[in-house]
This record gives C-alpha cells, sequence and structure tokens, in this order.
C-alpha cells in the first residue's frame, strides 16, 4: 500500500494514521472505527466513497450491492508446518497467505490498527484479522505478520518504513522486516508485487532497503526517508508497546557510504535488544481489564541527515 499526502510544499514526518481520511496513492480512504460487523453508518460511507472514486461511479455500487447470488469467496486457511519445514519455508508461505487476503480497493481499511496500543491489544487485532479473512492495507499486513510469526524465536521482525516522492506527491508504505540465520527479508502487502515480500536472502540491511530502493525507481519514485524500528517481542502478551522508528534515515540526503554506516549502526542496535530482558506479561485478568499503557521513555530516536546527496 503507498499511501500519499498531496502536494509537496509541506515535509510531513508522520503518516496520516491519525486521521478520519487517508489516502492511498493520491486518493482518500477511511478507516473503520466501529469494529466488525461494519456498523450502518461506515457501510454506507464505504459506498458513497466507493462511487466518488471509482470509473463506474454509483452505477458499479448499485450493481454490485443489486445482486443476490454473489459467489462465495474461499477463506484462506492460517499455514500450519511440519517439524521439518525451514523458516525460509514457513515465511513463503505465510506470505502466501497474507496475499491470499488480497490488497483491500474499497477505500475502507477495516481494522483500525493505533501504533500506539500495547502488542497484546494488537495480537488480538490479528486474531480478528484471520477469524474474518478480509483484505488488508501494508499496516494491518505488518501486525498480521508478527503475529504469525510469533512461534518463530529464530526469526526476528521490525517495522520498516518509506517514505517517496512522485510527480507532486508524498507516499507512504511499511513493511515487516524479518532477519534469520545471518540473513534479511520482509513480509507485506502492496499493490505491487517487488513492495512487500523479499526472500530470506539478503546479507545485510543496507542490501534489503537497496532492494526496495530499487523498486521504487522502477516506479519513477523518489525515497526520500527509510524509518526503521527495533526488534518486537514475541511474547503475543507483552504489554510493550512496537517501536516503529529507531531510527530516521533521510536517504536522499545522505551518501551510499554514510546509508550504510547508519544502516550497520542500527543492525548492532537490534541485536544488543535481543539481550534485554522484557517486561512481565500481565495476568489474564489484568489483560482483560487493560487498555493502552501510558508511553514511557523508550529508546531515544536518531534522525540522520546530511547535506550530501544520496547516490
Amino acid at each position: 500500500m503507498l499511501r500519499a499526502t498531496v502536494g509537496s510544499g509541506e515535509e510531513r514526518d508522520e503518516e496520516d494514521e491519525g486521521e478520519e481520511e487517508l489516502r492511498d496513492g493520491g486518493v482518500p480512504f477511511y478507516v473503520n472505527r466501529g469494529g466488525l460487523p461494519v456498523d450502518d453508518e461506515t457501510w454506507e460511507r464505504m459506498w458513497r466513497h466507493v462511487a466518488r472514486i471509482h470509473p463506474g461511479g454509483e452505477a458499479l455500487g448499485k450493481k454490485i450491492r443489486g445482486v443476490t447470488d454473489l459467489p462465495k469467496i474461499p477463506v484462506p486457511s492460517v499455514p500450519t508446518y511440519q517439524p521439518t519445514t525451514t523458516i525460509p519455508q514457513r515465511l513463503e508461505a505465510i506470505q502466501k497467505y497474507i496475499r491470499e487476503l488480497q490488497y483491500n480497493h474499497t477505500g475502507t481499511q477495516f481494522f483500525e490498527i493505533k501504533k500506539s496500543r500495547p502488542l497484546t491489544a494488537l495480537m488480538d487485532i490479528a486474531k480478528e484479522m484471520t477469524r474474518e479473512a478480509l483484505p488488508i492495507k501494508c499496516l494491518e499486513a505488518v501486525i498480521l505478520g508478527i503475529y504469525l510469526t510469533n512461534n518463530m524465536p529464530g526469526v526476528e521482525r521490525f517495522p520498516l518504513s518509506f517514505k517517496s516522492h512522485f510527480s507532486g506527491n508524498h507516499f507512504y508504505h511499511i513493511v515487516l522486516g524479518v532477519h534469520s540465520g545471518g540473513r534479511f527479508g520482509a513480509l507485506g502487502m502492496s499493490r505491487r508485487e517487488d513492495l512487500m515480500f523479499k526472500p530470506l536472502e539478503f546479507r545485510t540491511l543496507m542490501d534489503l532497503v537497496q532492494g526496495f530502493e530499487g523498486a521504487y525507481r522502477g516506479y519513477w519514485h523518489t525515497l526520500r526517508k527509510v524509518k526503521i524500528g527495533q526488534y518486537v517481542s514475541h511474547d503475543p502478551h507483552s504489554v510493550e508497546q512496537i517501536e516503529w522508528k529507531h531510527s530516521v534515515l533521510d536517504v536522499d540526503k545522505l551518501t551510499k557510504e554514510e546509508l550504510k554506516k547508519e544502516l550497520e549502526r542500527h543492525t548492532r542496535d537490534m541485536r544488543l535488544k535481543i539481550g534485554k530482558a522484557a517486561p512481565p506479561s500481565p495476568t489474564k485478568d489484568r489483560r482483560n481489564s487493560m487498555g493502552s499503557p501510558l508511553r514511557g521513555p523508550g529508546s531515544p530516536m536518531r534522525r540522520i541527515s546530511r547535506k550530501n546527496t544520496y547516490y
């Protein structure tokens, strides 16, 4: 998913996820904040939005809503593995499952993802995604990817987000970076095949980032910024918040060597976190009554920028 903020006059470092109306490739989209099943107001708003943005307009909506014998959509099965299934094979199966859910083109994101919520709450949303099997966008895919890899202690996961520029618009995208056996890869969802899954074959974080940067170039996008988070806990009941942007790199202002140095530094930071003990998970009763915790002091975010031009 490429989210866009129209106009390049004002630089924006944050995605718009706090706003009711977000943008998908320059076109506004909404977030379903009422949960599932979708309430009547959100349902009607979705169809009004479809009528505005689709070339078929209202006629398309009437045609679809008037059909009484729509084909039954197959529900993808959550992947299961044999003990001998390798880590790369498991990651490919997870990506296949995410892809089978399909990209959400409706203009309404069905699952509300608040980045400030504790991991345990986000994992509850991921469980709901597997039950409902609805189309998803890129941020939902990251949460689902974390959930589906929680039982793989040999696989470390971290958020990896991008800001690109094309034709006067800024676009935002996020994937789940993975690291195992000395190799990097990624899981995710996008309308572009080469902006989501990356097999577990990149020797360094620099190689992985350059893989995505090359894909962006293929669509005439200039990669402006990369944000990299810390490793995510494997405890589905953890009250930790995901650290989404431990490092913020202005890649279009860094030389290739400077970018490589900063990515090597971030890789060391992630390795250091593995040895740190996570806070204990709450009891079941406490989890049931617990809301989002107040944000505590975390690792300092690093914003790296130079006057030089990348490439």
